[in-house]
């Protein structure tokens, strides 16, 4: 059996915790790259996206993908998104990323958006 690194040990971690705290919530699913960073509302128990956004988006491609500004304009933009789909509360899963720099600022941005954690 091969052994997991840090990266794969802490979302392991991450989504136990989130599986045992959530409610019949959607989750907040964020993933990032060194260029682009991305986040999606995910319906858990139907398996589905409920809404999505990046910054390959059209919209988003002229800023910066790989900086805190466009981190927050995600974060605002699926907060938006989720609202107009009807979801209102998520569960945060930001994955094997430690909450700090973009990942920090899109879930500070998607509360400011009228998302509730």
């Amino acid at each position: 059996m091969a052994s997991k690194n840090l990266f794969e040990r802490r979302r392991q971690r991450v989504r136990t915790k989130l599986s045992n705290r959530a409610e019949g919530r959607a989750r907040l699913s964020v993933h990032r790259t060194s260029q682009h960073i991305y986040a999606q509302i995910i319906d858990d128990v139907e398996g589905k996206t409920v809404a999505s956004a990046s910054t390959l988006e059209k919209d988003l491609r002229e800023a910066n993908g790989s900086n805190i500004n466009a981190a927050s304009a995600v974060g605002k933009l699926i907060a938006e998104r989720s609202k107009a789909a009807g979801v209102d509360k998520v569960v945060f899963d930001r994955g094997g990323f430690l909450y700090h720099g973009r990942i920090k600022a899109l879930a500070e941005a998607a509360r400011e958006g009228g998302l509730e954690f």
